[in-house]
Parts: structure tokens; sequence; C-alpha cells
């Protein structure tokens, strides 16, 4: 009893949660993923053990519930434990006010988080540098020297600008983070895959307007857990700002801002842009909170996961302020989703290796897959699709032999040629259907005059960018603001989308955003 007392006495902490009891709503789709999240958090916290104190309240009364309720919660702790690979070990039970609590000691082996953080901002507001910065932990010189370990294309380079994404690891192991020497080289990367008991792949898009068709795809094509807005100091909001805002509140993801470049200003500037994004997040409905410290961080990881809050931390890649409380945030993010659905990957990008033949690469919407397995891929143009085996995969540089949801790999494939694939096209163990023509509901941010039937925008969907045609339209015409409902046709070949999907349609400077409702044979 002692024991108990004790525990409940200091409270919820980073492996430890208090529940009452729990019902067959907690199994429902939604909230059963919400909970199996919360728990593989817990446990990559306790370092591969958690502990849930079963009959308590959240502000830790001890209440006691019937047997009933009990063997009910004890029975829907061990479902939600299976779905991501752990188990009930230990069970401790107390008698108290004629009923029960109990303690419940759950663990996994070899206990992994990765969660995909994708990095957005105005162009030289120091994207690439505050992460090339984070994984070496070392000081930039004031004119971007880190950037150099994520730009990595010769013209990224001498322009000092991102053309294209590019991908970071960070790692954490036993609470600590892992610091790279040099993140451009495998050998390295490979070692944090394999020793890190949680890892950050970053995401870094392109800031430079032209490329937002690139940064668009970084965001809706990765499946990204949380968005990284960056704001320069010096600058402060731009309209490319507002514009990456937008896209990741329109993709429903939690957003943390790190104002960049602090050193560059006077402390009465700082507050100014702070002042300036709190304000833009007001407008959007989004509650700002300022972390001013690594106690702070603690707090803000487990509201940032609710959406409505937005952690803001100040930070100087020269001075390295604010970058032990970006890490102490990004240590305690939760991931979002830990679903065993069917194995399905979208294809971002394509290579010819030498000796290892076609190889495709993106991150693993959801399921697992495993070397030697067989898998479709598709859409062909004709809507068909071919099977396929899996010959190997790496991550980050690091051979694997399973990859899950939220995991960046690279496939090799036998039975396929590169120059049958394209961007957009998909992996899935279940032969996937194959669709032309969808209805959406969707809403016009932007448009200089009125949307009709007929209209030809570009549309975004995870990794797919393809021109469509708007056929039908539940009005007469759509203007900037308008909600509708629209049947919507690909122009050029037949894509794997699925209802529910969200999507941003473009067309020069109109834009709006959308969610796939219903889809046609």
């Amino acid at each position: 009893m002692n024991r108990l007392i004790d525990i409940v006495k200091e409270g919820e902490r980073e492996n430890v949660e208090f529940k009452e009891f729990l019902t067959p709503y907690h199994l429902k789709e939604d909230r059963f993923q919400a909970l199996a999240c919360q728990m593989n958090h817990r446990i990559i916290m306790g370092r591969g053990k958690a502990l849930y104190v079963v009959g308590v309240s959240d502000s830790g009364e001890l209440r006691g519930i019937s047997r009933e309720q009990l063997d009910e919660t004890l029975s829907i702790l061990g479902k939600i434990a299976s779905e991501i690979g752990a188990k009930i070990e230990v069970v401790e039970e107390y008698t108290i006010n004629d009923g029960f609590v109990a303690l419940v000691e759950i663990a996994k082996s070899r206990a992994k988080e990765h969660i995909l953080i994708g990095t957005a901002g105005h162009v030289d507001h120091g994207k690439s540098t505050l992460v090339g910065s984070l994984i070496t932990g070392t000081p930039d010189d004031g004119d971007g020297a880190t950037r150099i370990y994520l730009d990595v294309l010769k013209h990224e380079i001498e322009r000092g600008l991102s053309a294209d994404l590019s991908f970071a690891v960070f790692g954490f192991k036993d609470g600590r983070a892992i610091k790279m020497k040099n993140p451009l080289n495998k050998s390295e990367k490979a070692w944090v895959v394999e020793n890190a008991d949680k890892l950050i792949s970053f995401v870094d898009t392109v800031g430079h307007e032209p490329w937002l068709r690139t940064t668009i795809r970084g965001l809706l094509g990765q499946k990204i857990d949380y968005g990284l807005l960056v704001v320069a100091a010096n600058d402060g909001v731009m309209r490319t700002t507002k514009e990456h805002l937008g896209i990741l509140l329109a993709m429903d993801l939690p957003v943390i801002i790190a104002i960049t470049k602090a050193d560059m200003v006077e402390e009465t500037r700082v507050k100014e842009v702070v002042s300036e994004v709190s304000k833009l997040l007001r407008s959007v409905g989004r509650v700002p909170y300022l972390v001013h410290g690594v106690r702070e961080a603690k707090h803000a990881a487990e509201l940032v996961a609710a959406k409505p809050v937005v952690p803001i931390i100040v930070t100087s890649a020269v001075t390295l302020e604010g970058y032990d409380v970006l890490e102490a945030l990004l240590y305690r993010l939760p991931k979002r989703s830990v679903a065993k659905r069917e194995f399905l990957m979208y294809i971002d990008r394509l290579y010819k290796v030498s000796g290892v033949g076609t190889v495709v690469s993106g991150s693993v919407k959801s399921g697992e897959l495993r070397e030697g397995e067989e898998v479709f891929i598709g859409p062909f143009h004709d809507g068909s699709f071919k099977k396929v085996k899996v010959l190997s995969m790496e991550m980050h540089y690091y051979r694997v032999s399973k990859a899950e949801a939220g995991d960046i790999v690279g496939v090799a494939l036998k039975g396929v040629r590169l120059d049958e694939l394209r961007r957009g096209m998909v992996l899935a163990k279940q032969e996937p259907r194959a669709v032309w023509e969808f209805e959406a509901d969707v809403v016009v941010f932007t448009h200089p005059t009125r949307i009709k039937p007929g209209y030809e925008p570009v549309m975004h969907v995870e990794t797919i960018s393809e021109a469509v045609v708007f056929e039908e339209m539940d009005r007469e015409y759509l203007k900037a603001g308008d909600r509708g409902r629209v049947r919507i046709r690909f122009k050029y070949h037949p894509h794997c989308v699925f209802e529910g999907q969200k999507f941003i349609f473009r067309e020069g400077r109109s834009k709006g955003v959308g969610e796939i409702k219903r889809i046609f044979d």
C-alpha cells in the first residue's frame, strides 16, 4: 500500500498514467489509436516500461472500482498493449473504499519511437541551419555554415537556397540527444538509426516561392507528425510564412514555431515578432504558448499534440539559445499514430542503383513491410498493378528487415523497370483500386475571379501532383472564401486515393483545400 500511495502522491509523469477505468467506448478506432499512441509514448519515456494506476481519478484521488470494471479495464489495456507490441507484465491489486485500485506495469522490448517533423517557413529564415545545428550541437558561423548538412546539391550549396526536400535524422538514447560529428556520413546516420531508442526524422522543405510545389509535396507526401515553422527575428512574418502555416493547418497537423536569428536583433524586436506570430495564430484559432525553459517544454509537449496549442521557442543557431528547450520538446513529443492497418506507401523518389536495380523511397503510411515479401505497385495508366518482390530496405542508410508506419525507407524491388514508374504510385500488400474520378468538399482560399466546371488546377495529395478537372459542382460557381461539393477527374493518370484524404489544389496564385468524400468506379 505504501508503494501505491507514494506513486499517487507524485502524480502523473512521463511514464506514469492515471486511469479510473476503461469501457468498450475506448475501443472505438480514434480513441483506441489515441490511447495506443499515449501508451507507446509512456513506455518510451520509461525506457521500455510504463505504469498505469487504475481506479484513480486524474487528480490522484483513490476512488476504487468494482471487480467487473477492473477486469474490463485490464482486458482493454491488454488490447492496447498488443497493438503496439507490448504486454502487461505485473498487476498489483489493492482494496480501497470497498473497491479495487491496481498498479499495472506494461513493458515492451527494445521500445523505439519514430517521429517525422516537416520544417517550413520563408526563404532564408534558417530552416536548414536550425536543423543542422540541432543534430550536430555545433553553433553556426552566422552565415549558414551548418546548412551544408542538409543542402547537398551543388547549386543549393553555392546559392545558399534549398531547392529540393532533404532529410535529416536526430536520435535520443537513454533520454539524451545523440550529436553527430558529420551528418553527411552514411555510417554515422546508420549508427544513430540502429542505436537510438527515439528517432526524429526531419523533412526539410523549401522556402523559396517558385518551389512551393516541392514544399507541399514534403508536407503532404510524408507521414508527418508535426510541423516546425520557422520565423526569422529580423524579418518577422512574411507572406510565405502565412502560406506554409495554412498548409500545415489544412493538413490538420500540430504546429511548433521557432523564432530564429535572435542574435541578430535587439530583445525588443524579438518580443515584437513573438507578438506578431501570436496574433497570426489567434487569427486562425490557435493558442500561442511561448516556451521559456526546459520545464515548460515538457508541459508544451503534452499540449501540442492536442493541436490548438502552438509552442513558440526563441532560438539562435549562433549562440545555440533555445536549443536545449527545443531538444526537450522534441524528446517528449508523442507519436501521433501507430495504426496497424494494411501496408501502404506512396512513392516519393525513384532511383536506379548499380548492383541493386530499381529502388523506390517514401514514408510508410500504414502497416508494416518485411524484406522478401511480395507487394503490388501501381497504378499504371490502364489502372493495373504489378506484383513485385522486396529485395532489401534501408532507412537513413541503415539496412532494415522491417519497416513500419512513419519510417522513411528506400525499397529495392524485383519485377519492375524504373522507366515504368512515376512519383505518386503506391506499394501495397492488398491490390488497391485505381481511381479516375471522385467527389470532394472543397474550400477556395484565393482566386481572382470565379471557378466554374472545366477549371483545371494542379492537385496535391500524398506524393501525387497531377492536373485535375472540376467536372461538376453543386453550385454555379465558387469564389474566394466559398465551400462546395465538386466532382473531380484526374486528367492524365489514375491514382490510388481514398475517402477522407485531404488535398491542396492550386493554379498560379489561386489556392484551395479539399477532402475526398466519395470514390467513383
